[in-house]
């Protein structure tokens, strides 16, 4: 029998947002986390903001350290095990960057000797906090930080993918000092995927890390272009974790669906619960799923200004914690004793150079292939160009045909 598939929330308080570390309230993050226990989701995923935990770049704030021990120690309490992203980082449209890094001491984040020292020590740090803990996942090492390689960022830090190798390398080793054999991962939107010039890779992330993570968000292009009941809306997340298993080495990773979310407008609210339903149930019908963490606990209070307009409804629950439609969308998956998906014997060609990645995004032939299959009734995984012959690491995962995005467009194919 497979390990059972986890569900968790990422945790967005209900009071004051993510500044709630400004002035941390226990009782309010206690009445909170009874919210997300009472759904029955077994774990959180929890969003320290650097500059409010690493002020300085020799400075990281033992007052801050303790709180975000005293959130896991409540998260325990209540059966909820905790991951803990340590470079916060980039969160719902705002950058939170230690002024240590930005004007008149810009310093590259993925390459500046004395920021990867500032990194590397906080992650040590918090991860060394957290290790005693039974409840401690682990650490992700930050929130989609590819967002700071590339453009559309305004103001990137450029880096090239061998020195983003090293990057991952040595912030994972950090982690592991600090926290040694709990499950450290990294964690990028779907640019790494997608993105033909981003030099975080797919490569990295399927090969870095315990765990394989992959974010979807419909709003990418996929709803805007496909529908919001298409096939490829509804399949998405499902995507993007088969998509992920193609750079994996080890046929048997698992991947960890660690931010989905209902956006609006793309996703009405009266629709919200119907998109989660299809999503979830899509998701778990991929073989190796570690689990589903939904985007977010709570919304955000309208008393904050200028998030764009989306994220203020994402929660699962309410700013006054009240459980929505989509709440008991998956409270009923969650409650459910087991998922074990099949293997998937198709396999969709996709090209290994992650200078043309771009075939595999919304409108590329790879996108458009897979969800071709899907929509005939097929239940398609996928593997590189410079795999697709050998037949060992096929079978080692179950794949028995292979077929290229071609064949299925020009209409050869069906399942």
């Amino acid at each position: 029998m497979p390990p059972a598939v986890r569900f968790g929330v990422n945790y967005t308080p209900s009071e004051r947002w993510f500044h709630h570390w400004l002035d941390f309230d226990l009782d309010s993050v206690r009445a909170d986390l009874d919210s997300i226990a009472a759904l029955g989701l077994d774990h959180i995923r929890v969003f320290p903001l650097w500059p409010y935990f690493q002020p300085n770049r020799t400075l990281i704030r033992p007052r801050a350290v303790e709180q975000l021990v005293a959130l896991a120690d409540a998260a325990a309490e209540r059966g909820l095990d905790v991951n803990v992203d340590g470079l916060q980082g980039h969160l719902s449209s705002f950058d939170f960057l230690p002024a240590w890094t930005r004007t008149w001491h810009r310093r590259n984040l993925f390459t500046d000797p004395d920021a990867l020292d500032g990194q590397e020590n906080l992650l040590r740090t918090l991860a060394a906090a957290l290790a005693d803990r039974p409840n401690f996942i682990g650490m992700t090492l930050g929130n989609e930080v590819n967002q700071f390689s590339s453009g559309p960022h305004p103001d990137p830090d450029r880096a090239t993918p061998g020195e983003i190798d090293t990057w991952l390398a040595r912030m994972l080793a950090a982690c592991e000092k600090g926290a040694p054999g709990r499950l450290h991962l990294h964690a990028e939107y779907d640019a790494a995927w997608y993105q033909d010039d981003q030099p975080f890779t797919p490569g990295q992330a399927a090969r870095h890390g315990a765990v394989t993570a992959v974010h979807s968000w419909v709003f990418n292009g996929t709803a805007q272009r496909y529908g919001r009941t298409s096939v490829p809306s509804e399949h998405h997340a499902a995507y993007l974790v088969e998509l992920s298993k193609a750079w994996a080495d080890d046929p048997h990773r698992p991947v960890w669906l660690q931010e989905v979310g209902a956006p609006a407008p793309l996703v009405p609210p009266e629709h919200a619960a119907a998109f989660t339903e299809a999503t979830v149930a899509n998701a778990l019908d991929c073989p190796g799923l570690w689990g589903i963490t939904w985007w977010c606990s709570h919304d955000v209070s309208r008393s904050l200004a200028d998030f764009p307009e989306l994220e203020y409804g994402l929660g699962l629950l309410t700013n006054d914690r009240r459980p929505k439609d989509t709440a008991r969308v998956l409270e009923r998956a969650a409650r459910e004793p087991s998922y074990a998906a099949a293997s998937r014997t198709t396999a969709l060609v996709v090209p290994a150079d992650p200078a043309v990645r771009s075939r595999c995004a919304p409108g590329g032939p790879v996108f458009d292939a897979y969800f071709r299959l899907v929509a005939d009734g097929a239940r398609p995984t996928t593997v590189l160009d410079t795999r697709a012959a050998d037949r060992e690491h096929l079978s080692a995962r179950g794949i028995t045909e292979t077929v290229t995005a071609d064949q299925v467009l020009e209409g050869g194919i069906r399942p």
